[in-house]
């Protein structure tokens, strides 16, 4: 069976011309909405929604283009920007009946809620990333050899047709290769969840690599527009990451500071998939936010 989140209802909200998301809503109280990141579906966010829905609306959808929300064709660069998911989330909780909400990202999630909160900071209350850099510092710190651990950027980075082409001839190799190399717990993500990652990764490989295509091109213009503009968020910020400023040589918390002014900045020792890995962690750093 498809793994579900516990106790959770699950709907199907339209939020564009030709995009309807899945999403799983549990639990009562003021809402947060979690988003999910690469290879994964909202399942990921299973141990830490079902905590926090003591308290919280809590909504998990998934992104479009992943999962079993809809995949619309790339029509143009703006189809997976992360303005246009953002706009789909911020769409989403307003058909739920809320107006404000707190959010939480990890992975590509984690650039969707930062695009959110510059772009829709009257709607957000609070705002969490766990282990991703903003798009404009992420391409920056890369360079040299050491940019060699993302090389999937660069692949899904190019015109359409090849990356696709060699993603699809060995999808589950490709995706689960991810799931295997950063993981420092493999057992965190039981074998069902990660057959229903590699299906839902399989069956999407053209919006998966839109998504990151967007991350390399018009992504970063926007990043730039609001770094030129002086924008920054003004909601309660916490970043939770892997220590890879010292892996790769730069200052994580500064490059953030320049985003953030109520800034909270972690490095933790879990693994990248830290809302699976050590999800007490990440319920203790979200309810903390909460509490700002």
């Amino acid at each position: 069976m498809t793994p579900v989140i516990p106790g959770f209802d699950y709907q199907r909200v339209v939020v564009d011309d030709d995009v309807t998301l899945n999403v799983a809503v549990g639990g009562t109280g003021s809402p947060i909405v979690l988003l999910h990141g690469f290879p994964q579906t909202h399942v990921m966010w299973r141990h830490v929604a079902v905590d926090l829905a003591a308290d919280h609306t809590v909504i998990c959808p998934d992104l479009r283009g992943y999962g079993a929300s809809d995949k619309p064709a790339e029509r143009d660069a703006e189809t997976y920007s992360k303005r246009t998911m953002a706009a789909d989330i911020v769409t989403l909780v307003r058909k739920l009946g809320h107006e404000r909400f707190a959010l939480a990202g990890h992975d590509r999630g984690a650039l969707v809620a930062i695009r959110a909160g510059l772009d829709h900071p009257e709607a957000i209350t609070h705002l969490a990333s766990l282990d991703v850099l903003p798009t404009l510092d992420m391409w920056d710190i890369l360079r040299g050899a050491s940019a060699a651990v993302a090389f999937h950027l660069y692949l899904m980075a190019q015109p359409p047709g090849l990356a696709e082409q060699m993603i699809s001839a060995s999808a589950d190799a490709f995706f689960g290769y991810f799931l295997d190399v950063w993981a420092q717990d493999p057992q965190a993500i039981p074998a069902d969840v990660r057959a229903e990652y590699l299906k839902a990764s399989r069956e999407a490989v053209a919006s998966i690599v839109a998504d990151y295509r967007a991350s390399a091109g018009i992504d970063i213009e926007h990043d730039q527009a609001d770094r030129a503009a002086g924008n920054r968020l003004p909601m309660p910020v916490t970043v939770v990451q892997q220590d890879w400023g010292a892996a790769l040589g730069y200052d994580a918390a500064a490059l953030w500071r320049a985003w953030a002014a109520d800034l909270e900045h972690r490095t933790m020792s879990a693994g990248h998939f830290m809302a699976e890995e050590a999800p007490d962690e990440i319920i203790k750093v979200l309810r903390s936010l909460l509490a700002r």
